[in-house]
């Protein structure tokens, strides 16, 4: 028995690092807004532990692989045979728009599906977030608030604002190490923001106001990234209601009146930035 799924992604809407724990992660508050752009994950009964391929070289596919990992503790937890997973990359690496953390979740779904639903929400969860803040999010498909160190999801309704817009995504061809953004906000006290500005963003993209979205980690990775700024004033300028960069980078996102609009302003940064890296267009 054989078992394919989609494994999606995300942009962050918000991510407002508040601070530093004691735990060594970092608080903060987040929007997860996912987006139907997907890798592809096909699992199969077999044999006895984890047997994962991928079809992007550049990746491990031992156990410091996410995907790897949560396949392991799944087995583990239901004390199970084996399994072969194979990933298909269509998605950008390191890349802030949770693509590892999808694969993980998804894994976990997957799993739980070819099983016959042995574990439940609550210790799927559980596994989760061991293995990452952003893989609980994934957990479900949709719309959610984060909080804690983004591992606490709370889903609530889509924002209105977005029916119909258009979302182009731009990633430049090189990854950002997360632990090194985060880590670089200790050097730029500035960057922290202030604790609720969750709810503010909310109830002002409730009211239509897309000027709103914010990410503490631009500020540390802009400083050595200077390209992924200059994407940014290069999309707000020619077209785009709002840009951002997702999660610690190096995608950045630009929302548009509509999908014919992404469209022409993913045309507009080719024909001005080359055709190196990633990009792509859904509509929301």
């Amino acid at each position: 028995m054989s078992l394919a799924l989609k494994s999606h992604c995300k942009v962050n809407l918000l991510l407002n690092v508040v601070n530093r724990r004691p735990d060594g992660f970092h608080e903060l508050e987040t929007i997860f807004q996912p987006v139907p752009l997907c890798d592809e994950l096909r699992f199969e009964k077999s044999g006895h532990g984890v047997e994962l391929s991928c079809s992007d070289a550049r990746l491990e596919t031992g156990s410091e692989n996410l995907v790897h990992r949560a396949a392991v503790s799944f087995l583990e937890e239901i004390q199970g045979d084996g399994v072969k997973i194979h990933l298909q990359k269509n998605l950008p690496i390191s890349a802030g728009i949770g693509a590892g953390s999808s694969n993980a979740a998804f894994t976990l779904r997957g799993l739980n599906e070819l099983y016959g639903q042995p574990l439940d929400d609550d210790c799927l969860y559980a596994i989760a977030a061991a293995l990452g803040s952003d893989v609980p999010f994934f957990l479900q498909d949709e719309v959610a608030l984060g909080s804690g160190r983004g591992e606490q999801v709370h889903p609530v309704e889509p924002f209105e604002v977005l029916n119909g817009k258009g979302l182009v995504m731009i990633n430049p061809g090189f990854g950002v190490s997360t632990p090194w953004a985060y880590g670089k906000l200790a050097c730029l006290p500035e960057s922290y923001g202030k604790t609720g500005q969750l709810d503010d963003v909310v109830t002002k993209l409730r009211s239509g106001d897309l000027s709103v979205l914010f990410n503490s980690l631009e500020l540390p990775v802009f400083e050595k990234y200077v390209v992924l700024s200059v994407i940014k004033k290069f999309l707000m300028g020619n077209g785009a209601l709002s840009a951002l960069m997702s999660g610690s980078g190096s995608t950045t996102f630009a929302i548009t009146e509509d999908r014919p609009a992404a469209e022409s302003l993913r045309e507009k940064y080719h024909q001005n930035f080359g055709q190196t890296g990633w990009s792509a267009t859904v509509s929301l």
